[in-house]
């Protein structure tokens, strides 16, 4: 693998980063402001981070919108669940675990294998 190709892989990496966290953290303000009563400000902020999220996809190396989305879907499954983890206190179990180097390998195939 090239060096452009491996710092293709890190910008992608962190864009699924980011746009999990903007997902996952603007979906988990909107929930605490619609279910837990939170203010409205925590919905807006979270509504707010959904934009970003749904604006950041656009930033990924491949062009293909369908492709880009499919791997999204896999890194949101890991992201969610260490979501929990760390704000419900819901520790993974091996199920989750395998289930999650799953989603991971899907990831890569998707996104990185050499295609013409």
């Amino acid at each position: 693998m090239g060096k452009l190709s491996s710092l293709l892989i890190i910008k992608s990496s962190l864009l699924f980063i980011l746009a999990g966290l903007c997902e996952i953290g603007g979906g988990y303000l909107v929930w605490q402001w619609f279910r837990k009563g939170q203010s409205f400000v925590v919905g807006i902020t979270g509504a707010i981070l959904l934009v970003i999220y749904g604006i950041l996809p656009a930033f990924q190396p491949s062009a293909l919108f369908g492709r880009v989305y499919a791997a999204y879907g896999g890194v949101f499954i890991i992201m969610s669940l260490l979501w929990g983890w760390r704000f419900d206190g819901h520790v993974p179990d091996k199920a989750d675990a395998w289930g999650s180097v799953l989603c991971l390998i899907g990831v890569a195939v998707i996104m990185y294998w050499p295609r013409k």
